[in-house]
């Protein structure tokens, strides 16, 4: 085994990842003075924020949008010389329902959709607005999403909305999800509006790919080093004090402070050698995955940003026209499958998902054909989406480990916070405070 770095290096700080909280956290650090290395698995810096090559169009792998309340991104890209990089366009939202598209999201569409009855529109309105408002949110930790929306709109309402978008994306743990977690996403979303009638959110300029390297430049010029390729296996332990980190090619990166911000899931494998008591703590998080469907089209599918879907002969809770928010040269719609990995459909081929999901996109645009494909792309993660469960606030352990010197959290720790860029932020500067705070600074 071979090492680097001296163990007396009290300023020595290793990230595991480098998504976008990896990298926020490695920004920070450098900032304070630390020695920073970030080991990513991924032949690239990004994580979810990562952009691909579709043709020669520069795009993200999974589609990121901005609203009004991301302030810690509004304050990176200020530090990073980037104060006008995000630009806000006001976007639509539309509901397929039993074969027909219907404008949805504010007051006027929502009195005029057939698919409710008058009492029920009114409760939902109600509902909305109370979200927006409420702040304390540790009783809605204590109860399932399904009884919150059950009690707020009624049975027959939670049934033709929400249902089959919480069944489509967490299929058999629909009924366990916390009504926290839902809450969250409709206050993020009805606080992002220029007026009740008009939802507005946000693109950075050239895509998440431009917050990336700007923070890579960054953290580079700052003396921090990235290490992509270079999955870790080890968290390296010894007689209850933290060595480092130990890489798939048994090098050991010597480090008093170690940050993980990979998916739970792969944490336990990483401790179960030098820490199996504390692997046990992160062994019952689940996950699930998604295959996210990217079509590069000719024609636009809809005027709206995202659509919606409860159809029973529609497999996926809606799609994301992104090109309705970021001007593009071609339409690109996002269509993601989240599923168990044991799911058949995960392990489907591209061409299979492409088809059935552009025939989807059919559905709701009866004019779409064939020759108006351009190009498809499937993008797969195996831990896309924590699980969270009813009571999920008192699962979470701690970020600092009983291990002085690491922390472990991932997307999940944002909680009720659902994932997203200033979420990953706001959570590593926290991170990297807190081991400035212990090294007495």
């Amino acid at each position: 085994m071979s090492s680097c770095a001296s163990s007396t290096d009290t300023r020595k700080l290793a990230i595991i990842g480098a998504g976008p909280m990896g990298l926020a956290a490695a920004y920070y650090a450098c900032r304070l003075g630390y020695d920073v290395e970030v080991l990513e698995a991924a032949d690239r810096p990004g994580g979810m924020a990562a952009h691909f090559d579709f043709g020669d169009l520069s795009i993200e792998r999974f589609y990121h949008f901005c609203c009004k309340t991301d302030y810690d991104t509004f304050q990176l890209l200020a530090e990073l010389g980037l104060p006008e990089a995000i630009h806000w366009v006001d976007t639509r939202m539309g509901y397929f329902v039993d074969g027909a598209l219907y404008p949805f999201g504010d007051p006027l569409s929502l009195l005029r959709f057939p698919k409710l009855k008058l009492m029920e529109k009114l409760r939902y309105a109600a509902m909305v607005f109370l979200a927006s408002k409420r702040r304390e949110w540790s009783d809605l930790d204590r109860i399932s999403a399904r009884e919150w929306f059950v009690r707020s709109c009624g049975e027959r309402a939670y049934r033709k909305l929400w249902e089959p978008l919480f069944r489509h994306k967490f299929h058999d743990f629909t009924d366990t999800i916390s009504a926290a977690w839902a809450w969250q996403r409709i206050k993020r979303l009805a606080l992002s509006r220029r007026s009740i009638f008009r939802e507005e959110l946000g693109y950075i300029q050239g895509g998440s790919q431009s917050l990336i390297d700007r923070l890579v430049d960054e953290i580079r010029m700052r003396g921090g080093r990235i290490r992509t390729s270079t999955p870790v296996r080890h968290i390296a332990v010894r007689n209850g004090a933290l060595l480092g980190v130990e890489t798939a090619e048994s090098e050991l990166v010597l480090a008093p402070a170690v940050i993980s911000t990979v998916p739970l899931p792969f944490v336990p494998s990483m401790l179960r050698r030098d820490a199996a008591w504390l692997a046990t703590r992160y062994e019952q998080f689940d996950n699930v995955a998604v295959a996210c469907v990217i079509h590069r089209l000719r024609r636009s599918v809809s005027p709206n940003f995202w659509i919606n879907i409860s159809d029973p002969s529609i497999g996926i809770p809606g799609f994301v026209e992104f090109s309705n928010l970021r001007p593009l040269p071609d339409t690109i719609v996002y269509v993601p499958y989240y599923m168990p990995a044991s799911h058949e459909k995960f392990s489907w081929s591209d061409t299979a998902l492409g088809d059935e999901s552009f025939g989807f996109l059919k559905r709701v645009n009866a004019q779409l054909t064939s020759a108006d494909r351009i190009a498809t792309h499937v993008g797969r993660l195996r831990y896309a989406q924590p699980v969270c469960s009813v009571g999920f606030a008192a699962s979470l352990p701690p970020a600092q480990t009983p291990v002085a010197g690491l922390q472990i959290a991932d997307t999940a720790f944002y909680y009720p916070e659902d994932r997203g860029i200033s979420e990953s932020i706001k959570y590593a500067k926290s991170m990297v405070a807190a081991i400035d705070r212990g090294s007495g600074r």
